[in-house]
C-alpha cells in the first residue's frame, strides 16, 4: 500500500455537473448566483471538456467512471437492446470497473453519491447511493445504508417526482439537492474517505423539464451552490474535481425524423394499431391534464381526439396542448391509456424493416441483419454495401434551409473499439454542432419544430484546484475519458492499461499497469416503471 493512503481526510473531491458548461455557468457567474463554483473556476485551472459520441447521460457517466469507450464497457444509450426488446441500463450493463472500486483494491475508501447507471451497488471499501436509471429505494452499499440516511438527513429522493405527487416545483427541486448534499455529507462522516464523488443530475433535469425558465435555472444552480459550499466547508478536501458528462444549449435548428427518411429511401416499414415495435408505450402513461382519470371517459371519444392529433402532426407529447384544438374540450385526466397513445401513432416495423433508428438517444442507425437481429432482413454478405449506401445518404441530407443536418455519418467504428462494439448502432449520426435535433419518430413530415427546445451539446467543462495540481499547466485537451486516469494518477494508483484517456496536464500521470480482467456481476433487469416514466418524462425515449 502507497503511503497516500495513509493521509486522513479527503483528498479528492468530485463533483459532478450534469450538462454543466461555460455558457449557462458563464452567465451565473456574472450575475453572482453561484459564489462558491465561481470561486472554484477562478482558482483553478479550467476549460471545455470534451464529452463523447453519444453524449448522453447514460453513456457519458459510465465513460467518464471507467476511462473507457462504450465500446469497452458496453453502455450505449438509456436502454440495452436483446434483438428487438429492450431494458433499461443499470450497473450490471457497465462491463467495467469503476473507479472508486480500483482505489478500493488499493486501500482508498470513497463515498459515490448519485452518480448515474450505479445501480444495483456493488461491493467495495465506501459507501454508494445510485443515481439516475435507479428506481427510488435501490439497493445501496452497504446494504441498509438509506435508511440510515433517512434517519439522520430526513427523506432521500433520486427524483423530484417520485414523492406522492409528481413535484416539478422550484421547491421540490431544492429540497432533492438539499438532500442530497446532506446524505453526502453524512457519508463522510461515517466513512471518513479519501476520495468522493457528489453528482447533481437536475442541473441537466431543469433544462428539459423547464426549458428557458430562468428563475427555475437559478434556483437549481443556487441550491448546488448552497451544497457545495456547505460540503467543502465540512468536508474540507485537499483538491477538488468539478466535472461534466456534456453540455447544454438551445436547439436552434429543425428537428429531423430519421425513421421518415428511412422509410422515403425504402429501408423503412411503419405499422399502425400499437403493433410495431418498439412498444415504448407500454412502459408508460403520460401526463396529461388535470382532471378525472382518463379511464373514465368515453374510449371512442380520447382515441378520436388522438388521432386527429396525429394526423395533424402533433406528437404524444404535444397531445396535452392540442385536445381542446381537435374537439376533446373537457379535461381528460392526468393519464391517457397506453393503448390509446399507440393506436393515434405509427411505429417502426423492425422485423420488416432493413435499417432503423431504434433509440434516438443511440444516436445511430441499426441494419436489420440476418443472422444477428432475429429477423434480420440484410445478408451479411450485403452489410457493407447497405452502410455505405446509407451513410452516402444521410451525409448528402440538408435542412429547409440548405444546411448540412450532420458533422458525421460515419460507420460505428469510427467512434468505438472494444468487446461490445457489437451492441453499438451499425450507423453513428453526429447532429451538426448539435443544433439539430435527431428523432425517431415516424408518421410525420422529415422535418419540423423541435420537439425540446434545449437539448445536449458535446462540450462540457472541467476545473482543477487544490495542492496536487498545477494549476499553471491547464487543462487544454481534456476529454471525458481522462478524469478516471487522472483521478488514479492522484492517488498514485496504476492507470488501467486499458483507459482510453489521459491525465489532465495539471497532474503527472501515474504508472500503467493491465490489471486482471473485471468481473462484473450477471446483468440483470431494473423492472420499474418510475424509471421509465423519468426518462419518458425527460424526453430521453
Amino acid at each position: 500500500m502507497d503511503d497516500s493512503t495513509d493521509e486522513p481526510g479527503l483528498r479528492l473531491l468530485v463533483v459532478g455537473l450534469d450538462a454543466g458548461c461555460r455558457p449557462i455557468l458563464h452567465r451565473l457567474f456574472e450575475e453572482g448566483e453561484v459564489p462558491t463554483l465561481q470561486q472554484l473556476f477562478d482558482d483553478s485551472a479550467s476549460g471545455p471538456l470534451e464529452s463523447q459520441i453519444p453524449p448522453w447521460t447514460a453513456s457519458a457517466w459510465p465513460s467518464m467512471y471507467t476511462g473507457k469507450n462504450p465500446g469497452k464497457h458496453g453502455v450505449f444509450d438509456f436502454l440495452s437492446f436483446d434483438g428487438y426488446d429492450w431494458d433499461v441500463v443499470n450497473s450490471t450493463h457497465v462491463r467495467e470497473r469503476p473507479v472508486w472500486e480500483l482505489l478500493s483494491d488499493h486501500g482508498i475508501a470513497s463515498v459515490v453519491v448519485n452518480v448515474p447507471v450505479t445501480h444495483p451497488a456493488r461491493e467495495f471499501d465506501g459507501a454508494l447511493i445510485p443515481g439516475m436509471t435507479a428506481p427510488e429505494d435501490p439497493d445501496c452499499h452497504p446494504e441498509g445504508i438509506l435508511e440510515d440516511v433517512k434517519l439522520a438527513c430526513g427523506d432521500y429522493r433520486i427524483y423530484p417526482q417520485s414523492g406522492p405527487e409528481p413535484d416539478r416545483s422550484i421547491e421540490g427541486y431544492e429540497r432533492t439537492l438539499e438532500l442530497r448534499g446532506k446524505a453526502f455529507r453524512y457519508l463522510c462522516r461515517r466513512i471518513e474517505p479519501g476520495f468522493g464523488f457528489l453528482q447533481f443530475q437536475l442541473t441537466d433535469s431543469v433544462f428539459h423539464e423547464r426549458p428557458g425558465d430562468k428563475q427555475a435555472i437559478e434556483a437549481v444552480y443556487r441550491e448546488v451552490d448552497r451544497q457545495l459550499e456547505a460540503t467543502l466547508e465540512e468536508t474540507d478536501p485537499d483538491n477538488v474535481l468539478v466535472v461534466s458528462d456534456h453540455g447544454m444549449g438551445p436547439v436552434s435548428g429543425p428537428e429531423f425524423r430519421v425513421n421518415e427518411f428511412l422509410r422515403d429511401q425504402g429501408y423503412l416499414d411503419g405499422q399502425k394499431g400499437g403493433e410495431g415495435m418498439p412498444n415504448w408505450s407500454t412502459a408508460w402513461e403520460n401526463d396529461l391534464l388535470e382532471g378525472e382519470d382518463a379511464s373514465e371517459h368515453e374510449a371512442g371519444a380520447v382515441e378520436r381526439a388522438m388521432n386527429a392529433a396525429a394526423r395533424i402532426g402533433i406528437t404524444t407529447q404535444r397531445v396535452a396542448s392540442a385536445l381542446e384544438y381537435v374537439g376533446l374540450k373537457e379535461p381528460i385526466g392526468r393519464r391517457v391509456p397506453n393503448d390509446m397513445i399507440r393506436a393515434a401513432s405509427e411505429q417502426v416495423d423492425f422485423p420488416s424493416s432493413m435499417v432503423y433508428m431504434r433509440s434516438k438517444s443511440e444516436l445511430g442507425l441499426r441494419i436489420n441483419l440476418e443472422g444477428r437481429e432475429p429477423n434480420g432482413q440484410v445478408p451479411a454478405a450485403d452489410y457493407e454495401r447497405v452502410r455505405d449506401e446509407v451513410i452516402d445518404a444521410l451525409a448528402d441530407v440538408r435542412t429547409p434551409d440548405g444546411e448540412p443536418v450532420f458533422d458525421a455519418v460515419a460507420p460505428r467504428e469510427a467512434y468505438f473499439d472494444g468487446p461490445y462494439v457489437e451492441h453499438a448502432p451499425d450507423i453513428v449520426t453526429v447532429p451538426s454542432d448539435f443544433d439539430t435535433a435527431v428523432v425517431a419518430d415516424l408518421g410525420q413530415a422529415q422535418f419540423g419544430e423541435p420537439m425540446e427546445p434545449w437539448n445536449h451539446k458535446q462540450t462540457g467543462v472541467v476545473a482543477a484546484t487544490g495542492e496536487a495540481f498545477d494549476e499553471r499547466a491547464g487543462v487544454a485537451g481534456a476529454t471525458i475519458f481522462d478524469i478516471a486516469p487522472t483521478i488514479c494518477a492522484l492517488f498514485d494508483v496504476p492507470i488501467d492499461a486499458g483507459m482510453d484517456g489521459t491525465t489532465l496536464p495539471v497532474i503527472e500521470e501515474s504508472s500503467r499497469t493491465e490489471y486482471p480482467a473485471y468481473e462484473p456481476d450477471p446483468i440483470t433487469v431494473t423492472d420499474d416503471r418510475a424509471v421509465e416514466d423519468r426518462l419518458s418524462d425527460l424526453g430521453y425515449l
